[in-house]
Formats: C-alpha cells, sequence, structure tokens
C-alpha cells in the first residue's frame, strides 16, 4: 500500500510517511533503566501517542522489560466516581494489553478489591506475575479530573517504593500539560500545587516540534516514494507557516500532493503550500476546529484577548500563560516574549472569534468592487462607513471577546469583502495596543491598522500614524487605512463621531483616518 501524510491518529510506519518517532525525546531509555516515573507533556497531534508506542514496542522487543502504552480516557465521564472511573480504565487496558503484548506477559484477571485501590492492586498482581519488569505508559492521563484524578496519583505513589518486584519499574504519564497543571476542580483548587500525589515523578519532558531539515527529511521520503519534488522554497515556507508542529506539517503537505498538485511530476512550491494554508484554514479540520472549543474557556480568554488587543501581560496570571503554551497555543521566543505558536494558528484565531459577528452580518452588496470586478479601495471605505453606521454596535454584543470586539466586527466584514477571492492577514504583538490586518484581493493590497481608543488615553491617531508607516513601509505601501474605534464611556453618539479624514505621515505617505 503506498505512504500518505498522517492527519489523524497515531502514525503507522506501513503506512505513513513518518520520522524516528523517539529522536524528539532522548532519555527515555536512560528513565526506564533508572526505575524512575516521569511525565511527557506536549499539545495535541504532536506525536506523544505514536512515540509512546514505539517506546513500548522497542523495549519489549529488547527482551528485557514488558512495556505497554494505556490510556486513562475512558475513566473520564466518571470524575466524581471513582470506582467506576478505575472499572473503566482497567477494562480499557485489558483490551490494550490484549493486542499489544504476547500472552506471556499480559496481566492477569484482575482482583477487583475497593473502590480507590483497584488500579493499585492490578499493577501490583501484574508486576508480580510478570517474568519481566513492568514499564506502563498511561496515555491521556490529564483526561481525568477532580476525584478519579487524585486517586488514580495516589494509587501510583502508593505503590512506587514496591517497584520493580511488585509494581512497575517505570511509569510514564502521557498529557497536554506538565503534572503540576493538571485541573482539580473539586476544592476550588485548579491546579496539584507543591502537595502533588504525583511528587515522585523525576522528570518533566516535552516533546518538541519539528525543525526545518525534519521536515525536508520527512518530505523527500515521498518524493522518493512518488518522484514529487518539494521546493527548498516551499519547505522552508512550510516552517514559517508552521514552525514544525507535526500536524500542521503534514496537513499542508496532503493537501499539496493529494488535491492541489495530483500529479507527480508537478513540484511542490511556494504558490501551492499559500492554498493549502488556506485551504486548512477555511475548512477547520479537526485539529483546528478544537483550537475553537479551547476559546471559549476563561484562562485562555484571559490571555490572548489581551494579547490580541495589543495590550501588556502584567494582569494575567503565570499558570495561564503556562497553560496556553503547554496547549500549543502560544510559544515563547529565544527571548522569552510570547507569541502565537504559529502563522497558521495566528491566522485562524481571530477568524475564529469573527465568526460570530460574521454569522450576524446582514446581506451586504459588493459595491466596492468596479465593474471589472476589482477592489475599489474608496468605494470599500464608504461601504465599511455605511455598515458601521447601521449594524456596528449592535454586532458588537456578539463577538466573543469583548476588548477586542470592533476587531471582530471589522475582520467579519472584511472577510465578506475578500469572500474567498482574497485574504486577510492579520499581525498582533503584545505591549503596542494596535492590531494589524493586511487585505489583498486580486492585484490591491490594503494595509490597515486598528487602535482603540479607551477610557483614561490621548487621542491614539499619532501613535497610530507612526505605527502605520511602519507597517506600510513593510508591506511596501504608499498609503492605508488607521481604524480608531472610540470606546471611551464618555464618547459621542456613533452618528457625531462616525467620519473619515486624511493625514500624512512623517515620511509622506497618505492615510486614510476612520474613527468609528
Amino acid at each position: 500500500m503506498p505512504r500518505h501524510f498522517n492527519t489523524a491518529g497515531p502514525c503507522d510506519p506501513d503506512i505513513h510517511y513518518m520520522l524516528p518517532p523517539l529522536t524528539r525525546l532522548p532519555s527515555l531509555l536512560d528513565l526506564v533503566e533508572q526505575r524512575t516515573y516521569f511525565v511527557i507533556h506536549a499539545p495535541r497531534q504532536t506525536g506523544k501517542t505514536t512515540a509512546m508506542l514505539a517506546l513500548a514496542k522497542q523495549l519489549t522487543q529488547a527482551g528485557k522489560f514488558a512495556a505497554v502504552m494505556v490510556s486513562a480516557e475512558l475513566g473520564s465521564p466518571f470524575s466524581d466516581e471513582t470506582g467506576k472511573a478505575e472499572l473503566a480504565i482497567l477494562s480499557s487496558w485489558r483490551r490494550a494489553t490484549r493486542v499489544r503484548l504476547p500472552i506471556e506477559l499480559q496481566p492477569p484477571e484482575w482482583s477487583i478489591g475497593e473502590a480507590g485501590g483497584r488500579l493499585q492492586m492490578a499493577l501490583q498482581d501484574w508486576a508480580i506475575a510478570c517474568p519481566r519488569p513492568l514499564v506502563v505508559l498511561i496515555d491521556e492521563i490529564d483526561s481525568l479530573k477532580d476525584e478519579a484524578l487524585l486517586s488514580v496519583l495516589r494509587q501510583l505513589r502508593e505503590g512506587f517504593p514496591d517497584r520493580p518486584q511488585a509494581f512497575p519499574q517505570s511509569i510514564g504519564l502521557i498529557g497536554l500539560r506538565d503534572v503540576r497543571d493538571y485541573k482539580i476542580s473539586s476544592g476550588g483548587s485548579e491546579r496539584l500545587n507543591t502537595a502533588s500525589p504525583f511528587n515522585i515523578k523525576v522528570e518533566s519532558l516535552i516533546i518538541r516540534d519539528f525543525n526545518q531539515a525534519e521536515i525536508a527529511e520527512l518530505y523527500q521520503q515521498h518524493t522518493e516514494a512518488t518522484g514529487q519534488v518539494f521546493t527548498p522554497e516551499a519547505v522552508a515556507l512550510a516552517y514559517e507557516l508552521t514552525m514544525g508542529q507535526p500536524w500542521l506539517v503534514n496537513a499542508l503537505a496532503r493537501q499539496c500532493v493529494e488535491v492541489i498538485a495530483t500529479d507527480p511530476l508537478v513540484a511542490i512550491g511556494v504558490e501551492h503550500m499559500h492554498q493549502a494554508k488556506e485551504v486548512l484554514i477555511r475548512r477547520k479540520d479537526t485539529h483546528l476546529d478544537s483550537l475553537g472549543d479551547r476559546l471559549k474557556e476563561s484562562r485562555v480568554r484571559s490571555v490572548l484577548e489581551p494579547m490580541m488587543a495589543g495590550l501588556e501581560l502584567g494582569a494575567t496570571r503565570d499558570d495561564d500563560r503556562d497553560f496556553l503554551v503547554d496547549l500549543g497555543l502560544l510559544r515563547r521566543e529565544d527571548g522569552g516574549g510570547l507569541v502565537v505558536a504559529n502563522p497558521i494558528y495566528r491566522e485562524i484565531l481571530p477568524r475564529m472569534l469573527a465568526q460570530g459577528p460574521q454569522d450576524s452580518l446582514p446581506s451586504i452588496s459588493p459595491t466596492w468592487l468596479t465593474a471589472l470586478g476589482t477592489l475599489d479601495v474608496d468605494a470599500l471605505r464608504d461601504a465599511f462607513i455605511e455598515f458601521w453606521r447601521q449594524h456596528g454596535e449592535p454586532l458588537l454584543n456578539s463577538a466573543a471577546y469583548h476588548e477586542i470586539a470592533p476587531h471582530l466586527v471589522l475582520m467579519a466584514f472584511l472577510h465578506r469583502v475578500v469572500n474567498g477571492g482574497g485574504t486577510l492577514e492579520r499581525e498582533y504583538a503584545i505591549g503596542r495596543d494596535r492590531m494589524d490586518l493586511c487585505l489583498r484581493l486580486g492585484t490591491v493590497t490594503l494595509g490597515i491598522e486598528i487602535k482603540v481608543w479607551r477610557d483614561r488615553q490621548s487621542d491614539p491617531l499619532a501613535a497610530g500614524l507612526v505605527q502605520l508607516e511602519r507597517y506600510l513601509a513593510r508591506l511596501g505601501l504608499e498609503s492605508g487605512w488607521l481604524v480608531i474605534f472610540d470606546r471611551r464611556s464618555a464618547a459621542l453618539p456613533i452618528e457625531a463621531r462616525l467620519g473619515t479624514e486624511v493625514a500624512q505621515t512623517a515620511l509622506g505617505r497618505t492615510i486614510t483616518v476612520i474613527r468609528g
């Protein structure tokens, strides 16, 4: 069977292009030999399950250990019913070990004792009966919450001193977050602090994303199998767009070779990658769609909302910022600053947030198009002014994030403008109190900067002109829009403040200032 780029579930070397799964996780063999308990955490679809399956297989086939990856996910519906969670988990483990281990290494019949101690008893019986030291890798551990999670972690800690004769020699907990961030809702706590029931762990390891050389190596496997080449520029762009996020790396390539350029004689170039990126963003596959669910969480909103507005993050909690990094939504640059994890996420996050206002938009006649179908920027300005006069303020209530509600409504309007025939790119930076947009439709490119005039602030016009001039210089444009939304509590009624004026930057660029 021909291999292909994988975007669903663990990788299988028989059917998928894939890199050696353990190269991004050094030292695991040493940790097992040292009888340690450890944590592996990384965002979804970065290769955790693939790596753990490979590790278990390698350890078992070497003949020294009985290693298997199991999951805690079936216990997740029973957060406050420990006994039911244990039974669901043990049933899942039974099925997994039957498939993944030779019969002589499989566990004996579980001793079903009292709730709250069943996992410990089962692991003890298994370790005693198994002819080899036992290594258990527990995936989806942070799908458990509340009493069920506390109970599982305490049982693992309770059995720890009895390893390796009467408890697993090594246990790995696999999840999205480090053990310190496992959510405990009962008792009003969201975290396991210094009194963690899993204070026996020795290491917390993160599976890193691909680097550019690894992306080239992965794509080369397709070239060797089919003859279809990825140009060096396409590989570099794939890294730039994804920052090595494995699902995105595979999804871009799959879209290119299976949909956009199916002829293996056609080399995959930069334009193909851009097309693939736009398709992924518009289509919102499961991986990207799952980001939308995260945006509703209060901890996510508390960081993303000021970040997208360009505000400082000093008032946000350290825990919440770390939480978003662990989820893979944000990453820390070498200098320590926080940014959205990659350009594709940077596009998809505000687009998802603008979906509510976009769905609420009335029918809008495309008066901004000329008879030849090209964009008339002046007509677009007039259309937006009229739209904002009639619908702007009511639509603000449909925006998910209040702090950037004007930004989201404007983006919703501009999405109607591009309507699949162009692109709308966004930039936002912490501490600069602005969002930049670049609308491309046909041969026309329009640079836009959004500023919000808040209480206890001076008119942002002067600062906006300076910032927009830098943005337009990067785009190679001599004109653009500065949109200032007056959100002061004492602002004039919209009919009185809505209007436009023309301003000049210090270097002579012509700026259309729109006040709303």
